[in-house]
């Protein structure tokens, strides 16, 4: 999942090298936090956030596959 979330953003940004995934990991939930540039943060949320809402789609369905409940957070 944080592979996926990485990898996602990586692609949408102009500057990859500054996108870091932090992973916190509970029982039954995962929270991963996302922090990218402050250019790039417009490239992530997209337009009335669809962007950041087809991220988080993707990823919580990869965590769906593991038992997991995933929730993302774009700082």
């Amino acid at each position: 999942m944080k592979d996926l979330l990485e990898f996602l953003a990586r692609e949408l940004v102009d500057s990859p090298d500054q996108v870091a995934v932090k992973e916190i990991e509970g029982e039954r939930c995962v929270i991963l936090e996302l922090r990218v540039a402050p250019d790039d943060m417009g490239k992530i949320i997209g337009r009335r956030g669809k962007t950041a809402q087809a991220i988080r789609t993707l990823v919580k369905a990869a965590g769906l596959r593991d038992g997991k409940k995933v929730m993302i957070e774009i700082i």
